[in-house]
């Protein structure tokens, strides 16, 4: 399942020679570096750690970019749809829009896995009665935005209880507080969301999981095998002609869920921004108590999951996306994590 348009050995020589021998320009930022735009779709979110954390390790650096990181705001341009429209160079964002992108005739891919199910839980309020998809029927189920990965993913889980869209309304409640406002205020029955959002709803005692796709084995109970979500979203001309740069990029990544493997959760949060780790909605025990549930999402090899194209391409099919002109081989590539396990010693 790999382009045939880069090969490993042309990456490693991009890696030893000079940053403009491989292809495109880039701004020049700190201690002469290419600079690299990155959007992330919620920065303090748990499923996308692993891209702050790169920068407070100094990995960017280490590893020949310097990576500007900025945050999808509530109400704003996504970030996949920045990335897209040439805003940022890259997004943090769910691997599912590579197909979205590719239906409607534009060249996205994915450069990067960084985990293996979605990092999600779909949390009910305490006196809702819902436990799988089947029981979306007649409720109100809050997703961060209309048409988000969120959205399609609770379709997904409603089609697959026999539940159809017109069946429930969806409501966009964004993320952290105004998802937490939302079952607070009774407008949304159920919410799909991550850490640490999950551990506040928890704490206060407000939503309880019923629907657990924070794992790789609850992404396969709940939605028939592994669900690639988070990674590293940029335009393939963009990618072909920016090879050292996205090498640096995926090599920095890979690098930091290699040290989120052999690191505690607690070491993990002394390295975060400290208002992620700890704020109105957390404390810091929460924030250690949620990575430590959800710390195996990661994938320490930055490597495409066997079965996770052909899984939310599946996903595609029964939310009603045609994707029958999307050849799920281009809307990924494992190549730069290959050489990034390789200059990383990771088998």
């Amino acid at each position: 399942m790999l382009r045939k348009t880069l090969t490993a050995v042309a990456v490693t020589a991009c890696l030893a020679g000079p940053l403009t021998a491989c292809g495109g320009s880039s701004a020049t930022g700190a201690n002469g570096l290419p600079v690299v735009k990155i959007m992330v779709g919620g920065l303090d979110k748990q499923i996308y750690l692993p891209f702050t954390l790169a920068k407070q390790l100094g990995f960017y650096q280490k590893y020949g970019v310097d990576v500007q990181l900025s945050d999808e705001v509530d109400g704003g341009v996504g970030a996949e749809d920045a990335m897209a429209s040439g805003q940022v160079d890259m997004a943090g964002a769910w691997y599912i829009h590579s197909f979205d992108f590719q239906a409607q005739g534009k060249a996205v891919e994915g450069v990067v896995q960084l985990g293996g199910a979605p990092g999600e839980r779909e949390m009910c309020a305490t006196d809702a009665d819902v436990h799988s998809g089947a029981d979306f029927k007649g409720q109100t189920m809050g997703v961060t935005d209309l048409g988000s990965g969120t959205d399609e993913l609770t379709q997904f889980i409603a089609e697959k209880g026999g539940v159809s869209h017109s069946d429930y309304h969806t409501l966009a409640v964004g993320a952290g507080s105004t998802a937490i406002a939302a079952i607070q205020q009774g407008s949304a029955d159920c919410v799909m969301t991550t850490q640490p959002t999950v551990a506040a709803l928890e704490k206060k005692g407000l939503a309880y999981s019923a629907v657990d796709l924070a794992t790789t084995a609850g992404a396969t109970q709940a939605l028939g095998g592994a669900w690639p979500a988070a990674t590293a979203l940029a335009k393939t001309d963009w990618v072909d002609s920016h090879k050292t740069e996205v090498q640096g990029v995926v090599t920095a990544l890979v690098a930091t869920m290699q040290w989120i493997h052999t690191h505690t959760p607690e070491e993990i949060a002394a390295k975060m921004p400290p208002d992620y780790v700890s704020n109105d909605l957390i404390s810091e025990a929460d924030y250690v108590t949620a990575l430590t549930e959800d710390k195996g999402q990661y994938l320490p090899d930055g490597i495409m999951p066997t079965t996770g194209p052909a899984t939310v391409a599946e996903t595609e099919k029964v939310i009603g996306t045609d994707v029958s002109s999307v050849d799920p081989s281009k809307t990924y590539t494992d190549e730069f994590a290959q050489v990034a396990d390789q200059k990383l010693g990771i088998r």
